[in-house]
C-alpha cells in the first residue's frame, strides 16, 4: 500500500513538473495571447455594429421608397379630385373635394418630411459606418502586429512545447481519474498553477502556511494522500533543509 501511494504521488509530481515547464513557456508570451483575443473580440464587435448599421440603412431606404410611393398615390388622387371638381353640381360637393385635396396635399408634405428625416439618418449612419471602418482598420493593424509578435515567440518554443505536451499526455495516463480531476481543479483555482508541492522549512510549498509536525510525519510516511489544510494542495514530500549554523566570529582581545 505504501508503494502504491508513493507511486501515485510520484505520478502527480511528474505531471506537475511538466505542467510547470509549460507554464514557464506561456509566461514568456506574457499578455500577448490575451491581447490577441481581446482584439479579435473587439473586431467581432465592430463587425456586428457594421451589420446593424447596414440593416438600419436598408430599413431607412425602404422607408424612403414607401413614402415616395405614398406621394405618387396622393398626387394621383389630387389629380382625380381636381377633375371631379370641374364637374361638381353644388358648393357642398366642391368643398368636400377641396378638403380631400388638402388632406392629400398634407399627406405629401408629411411623406416628404419623413423622406428628408430618413435621408439625414442615412447620412449620419454613413458617418458612423466610416468611423467604425476606420477603427476596424486601425485595430486590425494592431492585431496583425500582435499576432506576428506572438507567432515569433511561439515558434521559438514550439518544438519544446510539443515535446512537453506529449510527455504530459503520457504522464496523465499514470494518474488515476479521481486524482487527475482533483489535480486539475486545484490548478485552475491557484494563481501559480502549483497543485502538488513539497513541505519546505515546515510550511506548504504553495501557500507557505505552517504544516504541523504530525502532518509532516504523515507526508513523509506516504501512507495516504495528504493535502494542505489551508490551500488544499497535495503535499508530496518533506524537504528537510538544514542550514549550517554560522560559527561565531572570534573577538579580538581588547588591547590593554
Amino acid at each position: 500500500m505504501e508503494n502504491t501511494i508513493a507511486q501515485r504521488l510520484a505520478s502527480l509530481e511528474e505531471l506537475q513538473a511538466i505542467d510547470s515547464k509549460l507554464d514557464d513557456l506561456k509566461k514568456v508570451r506574457g499578455a500577448l495571447p490575451e491581447e490577441v483575443r481581446d482584439l479579435e473580440d473587439e473586431l467581432a464587435g465592430y463587425e456586428t455594429r457594421l451589420q446593424k448599421h447596414d440593416q438600419e440603412v436598408k430599413s431607412l431606404e425602404e422607408e424612403i421608397e414607401m413614402n415616395k410611393v405614398a406621394i405618387k398615390d396622393s398626387e394621383k388622387l389630387i389629380k382625380k379630385y381636381e377633375e371631379q371638381q370641374m364637374n361638381v353640381r353644388n358648393n357642398r360637393e366642391y368643398d368636400a373635394i377641396s378638403k380631400e385635396i388638402e388632406l392629400q396635399t398634407l399627406e405629401i408634405q408629411i411623406s416628404e418630411k419623413r423622406i428628408k428625416e430618413a435621408r439625414e439618418k442615412i447620412e449620419k449612419k454613413g458617418e458612423d459606418i466610416q468611423q467604425t471602418k476606420d477603427l476596424m482598420d486601425h485595430r486590425s493593424k494592431d492585431l496583425d502586429s500582435k499576432k506576428n509578435e506572438l507567432h515569433v515567440i511561439v515558434s521559438e518554443s514550439e518544438e519544446e512545447e510539443q515535446k512537453l505536451m506529449q510527455q504530459r499526455e503520457k504522464a496523465m495516463t499514470k494518474v488515476e481519474d479521481r486524482l487527475l480531476k482533483s489535480y486539475k481543479k486545484i490548478r485552475s483555482g491557484v494563481k501559480n498553477g502549483l497543485a502538488v508541492v513539497p513541505v519546505r522549512r515546515g510550511a506548504c510549498g504553495g501557500c507557505f502556511n505552517v504544516v504541523p509536525p504530525q502532518r509532516q510525519a504523515d507526508v513523509r510516511e506516504k501512507k495516504k494522500i495528504i493535502v494542505c489544510e489551508h490551500c488544499g494542495r497535495v503535499l508530496s514530500d518533506v524537504d528537510d533543509v538544514i542550514e549550517e549554523e554560522k560559527k561565531p566570529t572570534a573577538t579580538r582581545k581588547a588591547k590593554k
